[in-house]
């Protein structure tokens, strides 16, 4: 997996840690920050709450008659106070839980399959370590992580356990209470993300091809410097899409992002990818001191912190000029061209099998 300089530094033993945390829990990282937050009034973040708390309680009638005003309050920001409680609802882990009584804490009973615990436990205190519920494995951060991980390893075991899926778990235990987690965590994996964690990554692999197409729509220029040089999604995008920019973005940014993304799905990480890669390269004196794949890949795998700023990836992300049918369009161009290939190298596997057959007949 192309793995991010940023998402290095969360596991970097050279991070300056502070003594005391962030107003977000962190000691140090990446995404710790001493920079204050500018305010709304009391009134302002009053009235968001209230507007917010009604809209929860009366969900079903939203969701079916009025979607495109909880589209609009999320792209806003959903307040603090209040955003647990709408990512339950947003995702549908509402529902979940509801049809699913008890689940969680059986799942918990059950042993789990031997060789995928032994990777959560290796895998479960690299995650945040610089927060404050994941300092060591005593804090109840990573022994929820743990029971969160090896729950959906049992209740979906087609999929168990990917490395990807860890820090995803993390971020959502950070803001609601585990079993909470666990169902949001359920609906990212099997709906939002669905099939992504299943070994192959086809799922990735198409959706690499859909981020190319959108690219060359929304900035041709960029698309021409990537295609010069050689330089394949896959290289630079994997990580984003695993693990839904978790371990990319700048906390307030995040947090917004996963506003929009539980909204909204998949296409936010698409859009948000595309302002990374269109705003990282788009100077030209920037892709002329890219000269090669490696320095194209420095580029976007360490975007300029400004870009990687909460007003700037939200306002940047709602002004590109893509609709829903764009990405129907991108997603059935790139099905169709993963079928020809699949059907041209079971062709040329057909045809390696038979010649291989001629040559290994014995000879009488």
């Amino acid at each position: 997996m192309a793995t991010a300089p940023r998402a290095l530094d969360t596991i970097s033993l050279c991070s300056t840690v502070s003594s005391c945390p962030d107003r977000n829990g962190f000691y140090g990282g990446f995404q710790r920050t001493d920079k204050p937050k500018e305010p709304l009034s009391k009134a302002q973040i009053i009235a968001r709450e209230k507007k917010w708390l009604y809209m929860i309680e009366n969900w079903s009638i939203y969701m079916s008659k009025n979607y495109k005003k909880i589209r609009d309050r999320c792209r806003k920001g959903i307040p603090k106070s209040v955003r647990p409680k709408a990512w339950f609802y947003l995702s549908g882990a509402y529902l979940l839980k509801k049809k699913n009584p008890n689940v969680y804490s059986e799942l918990l009973e059950k042993p789990g399959n031997p060789a995928t615990i032994e990777e959560i436990k290796k895998d479960k205190h690299r995650q945040f370590p610089f927060h404050e519920m994941f300092l060591d494995e005593e804090k109840v951060g990573q022994i929820e992580l743990f029971n969160v991980l090896k729950a959906y390893s049992i209740y979906n075991p087609k999929v168990g356990f990917c490395q990807a899926q860890a820090p995803i778990a993390a971020f959502l235990l950070m803001h609601l209470p585990a079993e909470d987690a666990f169902w949001v965590f359920v609906s990212v994996c099997d709906v939002y993300l669905q099939d992504y964690f299943i070994p192959g990554l086809e799922v990735i692999q198409n959706d690499a091809g859909i981020l190319e197409g959108l690219l060359k729509k929304t900035c041709p220029p960029v698309y021409r410097h990537l295609q010069k040089h050689k330089v394949e999604p896959l290289l630079y995008m994997t990580d984003w899409f695993l693990c839904a920019m978790t371990r990319t973005l700048p906390w307030e940014t995040l947090l917004r992002v996963w506003d929009c993304f539980l909204a909204e799905g998949i296409r936010v990480i698409f859009k948000v990818a595309l302002v990374i890669i269109g705003a990282s390269l788009s100077r030209h004196k920037v892709r002329k001191t890219c000269t090669g794949l490696c320095e194209t890949l420095a580029v976007l795998r360490s975007p300029p912190d400004h870009i990687l700023e909460e007003e700037f990836i939200i306002n940047n992300m709602m002004r590109l000029n893509l609709r829903v049918e764009d990405f129907q369009i991108e997603h059935t161009r790139q099905k169709a061209r993963r079928a020809k290939q699949k059907a041209q190298h079971e062709a040329g596997s057909g045809e390696s099998s038979s010649s291989n057959g001629r040559r290994n007949i014995p000879t009488l």
